[in-house]
């Protein structure tokens, strides 16, 4: 094992009582782990981010905690983006359990859907982002906070977020890689004419990061597909609020112009 290697490590709480918390980081801390971050990542569980620098060390910490009556490890893994969102937010992303590609997120986690999209953006692989959700959700507002917080510019193709905007052509100092490309989907098929959507085909074939509002009224009469997406977000004003047939269904009725994975 390489030395400072990270583990995420979650336990469940079987039965709280004060300085239950102390006596895990004291533990940690004789073993000579280092807590990174530490954090409750739901009601009864609690989540870190720790490093060692050998095998044997978390061997003592796992064979140690199997020991404890009060906890019961849970996760013991190195550490996905996930978690190390939950230990920072507090929660877990949830996603679809009909589709792990999609995200789950109610307004009230914006800022764990920016830092997930942010991180996103970093990824050297310019993944392709599809997010739904009602008009005025925070869609766009959104994907520039996480632009931003990814030390990425934005350049919106398509959106009606400030005012009504369709691109037919991008500068060459527009074309870089480090730009994050923000197409909103309804707009480019309401509106969107033979050359902006060829602007949109090539930016398609290009290794750069692109975001599509409305993915699915995109893909609708072209020759994209959902299966192109490497990632699906939902956004909703509130859990309950409901979303049909994986659409917008605002894409297709709201009144035009209106603003914003």
């Amino acid at each position: 094992m390489s030395d400072g290697k990270e583990w995420y490590l979650e336990y469940e709480i079987h039965k709280n009582r004060p300085g239950l918390l102390g006596e895990v980081s004291s533990l940690l801390g004789a073993l000579g782990i280092n807590i990174l971050t530490i954090n409750g990542v739901d009601h009864e569980r609690r989540g870190l981010l720790v490093s060692s620098q050998d095998d044997q060390q978390m061997d003592q910490v796992l064979a140690t905690i199997k020991k404890m009556e009060t906890i019961h490890l849970t996760k013991f893994r190195q550490p996905t983006l996930g978690d190390r969102l939950a230990v920072r937010h507090g929660r877990y992303i949830e996603r679809d359990t009909g589709d792990r590609n999609t995200f789950l997120f109610s307004r009230d986690e914006i800022g764990l859907l920016v830092d997930f999209m942010a991180e996103l953006f970093k990824m050297p692989d310019h993944p392709l982002l599809g997010i739904r959700g009602l008009p005025r959700v925070g869609k766009s507002e959104s994907i520039i906070a996480a632009s931003v917080s990814a030390n990425k510019r934005w350049q919106f193709v398509s959106s009606t977020l400030l005012k009504q905007t369709v691109r037919t052509r991008l500068s060459e100092d527009e074309r870089s890689r480090d730009h994050i490309f923000v197409i909103d989907g309804a707009v480019s098929q309401r509106i969107g004419s033979e050359s902006h959507w060829e602007l949109i085909r090539e930016l398609m074939r290009l290794p750069v990061t692109k975001v599509i509002e409305h993915p699915d009224t995109f893909v609708r009469g072209t020759e994209f597909s959902m299966d192109i997406f490497d990632y699906i977000i939902e956004l909703r004003s509130h859990r309950e609020e409901e979303i049909l047939n994986g659409a917008s269904p605002a894409a297709s009725d709201f009144s035009w112009p209106d603003f914003n994975s």
